[in-house]
């Protein structure tokens, strides 16, 4: 008897989430993953690594 409702209210949610656009705050989000532009990048496993690309390459 209850598969109606719930049916219903299942229907009604996911109107709601269809309809759900929320607002974004493109600038914080800009900060958050955007790194800084006057440090230079540094490779901290580039020492690790080098001698095996010397190798394949060879």
């Amino acid at each position: 008897m209850g598969r109606g409702r719930q049916k219903a209210k299942n229907t009604k949610i996911a109107r709601e989430l269809k309809s759900y656009s929320p607002s974004v705050n493109y600038s914080a989000l800009e900060r958050e993953l955007g790194h800084p532009t006057d440090d230079e990048y540094v490779d901290k496993w580039a020492d690790q690594y080098a001698d095996e690309l010397e190798d394949e390459k060879a």
